[in-house]
């Protein structure tokens, strides 16, 4: 399905400022994986998404979706057939437009919008049907601009916007990171939910080691612009977050505790 075969990136090459964001990395997700991606800051996390997204080239090796390689496409290119969600709640919608406008947006990314009605009936009957996956009654609030919602509101609906039309690839940039414990736990259990019940792929990155465990198929683990770990389902239930740290440790040949990990 996913397929990321010796990707490197640079950034500000030649210049006191450079770093290897991503050195040689390889990684294939088959269809209906769901992947968590753990690692420090500086990891590569977020440009491995970005690499994928085609918000950045990178300079060396090939990413190939179902087969075709999209390595040279725009991010706008690859946006009918990757969904995503920020870690920022305000990222991913317009403020000023309605949720259900918001909606019609999602519906048609990746592709020509043209000149015509924006919401018809029919769509706004979807789009309800779509809203009650949430639990935020958010279905009977349609024409309610998405700013005057919460954060969590507006991040459980960035969900729904990314998967609105079953992408082929979807990636999730720490989206639960700036929500409170509850909203937090809202959004993962919607995540789980929609990603199972869509079956789709996806990649995502998180800092909490507990979550990483918790959900997906897979865990992987970058350090240093590489993938120093990979850990099937099965080996995935037999950890606990102190096992990832431990291994964690033996790579930075240091001992590290959970603010390590999280900063």
């Amino acid at each position: 399905m996913l397929n990321v075969s010796e990707v490197s990136k640079t950034f500000f090459p030649g210049t006191v400022n450079e770093r290897r964001a991503l050195d040689d990395v390889n990684l294939q997700l088959a269809a209906g994986d769901f992947v968590t991606v753990i690692g420090s800051n500086g990891a590569g996390k977020s440009t491995v998404l970005n690499t994928v997204a085609g918000r950045i080239t990178q300079e060396k090796g090939v990413v190939e979706l179902e087969n075709r390689d999209v390595s040279k496409l725009k991010e706008h290119q690859r946006a009918a057939q990757i969904g995503r969600v920020f870690q920022d709640p305000m990222a991913g919608t317009s403020p000023n437009l309605t949720i259900e406008q918001n909606l019609s947006l999602a519906d048609r990314r990746g592709y020509s919008r043209g000149l015509r009605l924006g919401v018809t009936a029919s769509k706004r009957e979807r789009f309800a049907e779509a809203l009650k996956v949430l639990e935020l009654g958010l279905e009977d609030r349609l024409r309610a601009k998405v700013g005057l919602l919460s954060g969590g509101q507006r991040q459980a609906l960035s969900l729904l916007m990314a998967t609105l039309s079953q992408p082929k690839v979807l990636l999730l940039d720490e989206h639960t990171a700036a929500l409170d414990p509850q909203r937090a736990e809202l959004v993962t259990r919607l995540t789980t939910k929609i990603v199972k019940e869509q079956k789709l792929t996806t990649l995502m990155v998180t800092h909490n080691m507990a979550q990483a465990l918790e959900v997906g198929n897979r865990l992987i683990m970058m350090h240093e612009g590489r993938i120093i770990l990979d850990v099937s389902d099965e080996e995935k239930e037999k950890l606990a977050p102190g096992d990832l740290l431990a291994e964690f440790s033996k790579i930075k040949g240091a001992v590290v505790d959970d603010k390590t990990m999280l900063q």
